[in-house]
């Protein structure tokens, strides 16, 4: 694998390859410094000084909930940094061949599959998904990726598993994985029906290029040494940024709203009712927080307010309305129909498929 170092990595669209992606372009990741810091004081502050803090119930209530939600996921976070250190070294070509070229429901599973296994953000994601079109994609097949991608990461799945367990985690996979399928037939055949336009572009792999030959030969040629052990481990950590911040941002997010919000306050406001449920999406609408950040939220939706269904809908809630996404659609594809038939399509029925959950639940 050590000759596949002259990979274009300029041409990496995962945010995670970006320190840059932050606010502002800045080098400095101020938002990631912050909520270290944050967390390292809360944490010692449980651990060290915890008859301090039992005199401020605030104080008390947001450090015990960054002891126990560190506690939860440190061993997801190692993982996941693993899991980005091995996947940025997979060329791109596979990840186009494993697309396919196939239109209809072939391709939109193959899409779907895709963006369930590959490690990106949910900013991550869309730089993807709009090289995805630009290569040949169906806007089906893109719009499948994008629904199932954003929290779906292997990274994130990790931590998913360690905040709700393996049932639910799993169950949430196949539920987005389902709308994914359904949204992108749905775009294929408004396509069909000329309500909105086609991809021009074709995908277009290098001539004779065939995927298991070719991880053969990569296979074969790979010289795994201790340097190229470490420099992998190192890019991890590197590129692992951007999924770091979201995450210990989310875990800061959660312990505020665990220290705010007393529990039953937040089981009425979030609760398995109409009334939960719709506050749920709202609050994921409006809440501009990357994948990452929301999982803590969606953990404390279903943990705290027994509302499963709540928990699903604010995980996928702001994937459908997120108006980074739909502008990004709008400028990858020059068309507002897309864009605006993201939401339209694939919204109601997060909301449905969250109401059946907290029903049967």
């Amino acid at each position: 694998m050590e000759h596949n170092h002259h990979i274009d990595h300029s041409d990496h669209d995962s945010c995670h390859a970006d320190a840059h992606c932050g606010p502002h372009g800045s080098s400095t990741d101020w938002l990631l410094i912050i909520s270290a810091a944050v967390i390292v004081l809360l944490y010692i502050t449980h651990w060290q000084f915890a008859s301090i803090a039992v005199s401020t119930e605030w104080l008390h209530t947001a450090s015990h909930s960054v002891f126990e939600l560190m506690n939860i996921v440190w061993w997801g976070i190692l993982l996941g940094i693993l899991m980005i250190s091995i996947l940025g070294r997979i060329p791109r070509e596979f990840v186009m061949s494993a697309l396919g070229t196939r239109s209809g429901a072939n391709g939109i599973c193959r899409a779907t599959l895709a963006g369930v296994l590959l490690d990106l953000c949910s900013h991550g994601v869309l730089m993807v998904g709009s090289k995805l079109y630009e290569r040949g994609a169906s806007i089906g097949q893109v719009v499948a990726f994008l629904v199932s991608s954003p929290w779906n990461s292997l990274s994130l799945t990790l931590i998913l598993i360690a905040l709700i367990g393996v049932p639910w985690t799993l169950a949430f996979i196949l539920f987005s994985m389902i709308i994914a399928i359904i949204t992108g037939l749905i775009f294929d055949l408004l396509v069909g029906r000329n309500v909105i336009p086609a991809n021009p572009q074709k995908i277009e792999l290098p001539e004779g290029w065939r995927f298991w030959h070719e991880a053969r030969r990569e296979w074969r040629a790979a010289r795994i040494t201790p340097s190229f052990l470490g420099s992998m481990l190192v890019d991890g950590v590197k590129e692992s940024r951007m999924v770091m911040r979201w995450i210990l941002f989310g875990v800061c997010l959660a312990s505020v709203v665990r220290a705010g919000i007393s529990p039953e306050t937040f089981a009425t406001f979030f609760g398995p009712t109409l009334l939960g449920l719709g506050v749920t999406v709202v609050v994921a609408t409006v809440l501009e927080v990357c994948s990452e950040g929301s999982t803590p939220i969606a953990a404390d939706i279903l943990n705290r307010a027994g509302a499963p269904g709540n928990s699903f809908a604010f995980l996928m809630g702001g994937v459908a309305t997120d108006y980074t996404e739909v502008m990004v659609l709008r400028e990858t594809t020059s068309s507002w129909r897309i864009a605006l038939f993201l939401p339209l399509i694939s919204l109601p029925q997060v909301i449905f498929l969250a109401w059946l959950i907290n029903t049967f639940y």
